[in-house]
């Protein structure tokens, strides 16, 4: 039996830990104490399960847990300010919240743990000191996915609503994905969120990962994040991706109407964030995925709990609805392929149809579809990736310097 999470191993049974295929030297009860939250990976553990199991149920002081909490994050490189593997819940106790893959072992049902993926996560700085992490998987051209809301390198393995996706694009591309900043295994705490610190973000990665010439997908408001990239870099976007993005914000585009149920859903952000029987993960889903199953809306609460607090999705979302690319569709340079669902609720088709239009030569696909996510059971999947995959491999003029 042995744990896998980002670039670390824990092999129990030989009571070794591995940083980057490294060996490290851990302190026995750190060791045990590494194993027992990898184990429970999305599981708050109390302060009494832990002084039972780690300490066999005797009296310890709380200095003395929280000396050995954080032993145990600096040996995997973590630390109590970002918090990207062991987060300290308050008054409940500790959860290990980086997915982890149980090799040797055949999975539980309530496991946190999926088949292995041969993926490989590092942490480069954005232009301000944030720290963004990013992964590659597959092999062949290099396609970068643009960061956007609720994406967690690790967990994102486990997601049925993700998952699809990241295997069939890791089967025809080099993928290199990144967790935004505020979100996931990035930095929680950034100095700000804006347009232009996306795009930075964006290309701290592309030059992390040395890429020269790649294909760029951008999703929702990584769409946004896309367009502004290929403006600024089009020497080194050779094809452009845009699918459920919008050219105008909410914030910036919209109705009376439009600017009502915005502030609702802040409020049910701020009140119901990760609460699987909230009012918020209800009408979030109607939005996302409408026609999600039990399985897939589950995995939604999930995924939020995982990969920001409810102050941060707060703040990206305020950011990200403030987005406006409007002068820079004309700028585009690279051959751009758009596509957007017909019923799409978080970002109306207009939008879609408008990104298009604005985008010199722009191929635009809808897709019949009502989710905002396109699920590997409707129709519409199977019309959005043989697109993806013919628009990247067909020849297409080399994108002026």
């Amino acid at each position: 039996m042995r744990y896998r999470f980002g670039a670390c191993e824990l092999r129990p049974q030989s009571r070794e830990l591995f940083v980057d295929g490294q060996p490290r030297s851990v302190e026995p009860q750190v060791f045990d104490l590494l194993c027992l939250l990898a184990r429970e990976a999305g599981r708050v553990i109390s302060q009494d399960e832990l002084i039972a199991e780690i300490w066999g149920g005797r009296i310890v002081s709380d200095s003395a847990i929280s000396a050995r909490i954080s032993a145990a994050r600096r040996a995997i490189g973590d630390d109590g300010a970002s918090q990207r593997y062991i987060r300290t819940i308050p008054r409940r106790g500790f959860r290990f919240v980086c997915a982890v893959d149980e090799v040797g072992a055949e999975r539980n049902s309530g496991s946190a743990v999926t088949a292995t993926v041969e993926q490989h996560i590092r942490f480069t700085r954005s232009s301000d000191g944030t720290h963004i992490a990013y992964a590659e998987t597959g092999s062949g051209y290099p396609m970068v996915k643009a960061g956007h809301w609720l994406t967690h390198l690790e967990y994102d393995w486990h997601s049925p609503i993700w998952r699809p996706l990241l295997d069939q694009l890791s089967r025809d591309f080099r993928v290199v994905r990144y967790d935004q900043r505020g979100n996931g295994l990035s930095d929680w705490d950034p100095p700000e969120y804006s347009l232009e610190c996306f795009v930075d973000d964006l290309a701290a990665v592309v030059d992390a990962a040395a890429l020269k010439r790649f294909a760029l997908y951008g999703t929702s408001q990584g769409a946004a994040v896309a367009v502004a990239y290929a403006c600024r870099f089009p020497e080194r976007v050779s094809h452009l991706i845009l699918q459920g993005g919008y050219e105008a914000g909410r914030l910036i585009r919209s109705s009376a109407s439009e600017r009502s149920e915005g502030a609702a859903l802040i409020t049910l952000v701020r009140n119901g964030w990760g609460k699987p029987e909230s009012a918020f993960l209800k009408m979030f889903s109607a939005m996302f995925i409408p026609d999600g199953t039990k399985e897939e809306i589950d995995a939604l609460a999930e995924l939020q709990r995982m990969t920001a607090t409810a102050e941060n999705a707060l703040r990206i979302r305020e950011a990200v609805d403030r987005f406006d690319v409007r002068h820079l569709l004309a700028n585009v340079a690279a051959p751009t392929l758009v596509l957007h669902a017909r019923n799409d609720s978080v970002h109306p088709l207009d939008q879609g149809r408008k990104l298009a239009a604005g985008i010199r030569g722009a191929r635009f696909v809808m897709l019949e579809s009502a989710n905002h996510v396109i699920l590997p059971r409707e129709p519409a999947w199977d019309v959005m990736l043989p697109v993806v995959r013919d628009f990247v491999r067909v020849p297409h003029p080399a994108t002026p310097a």
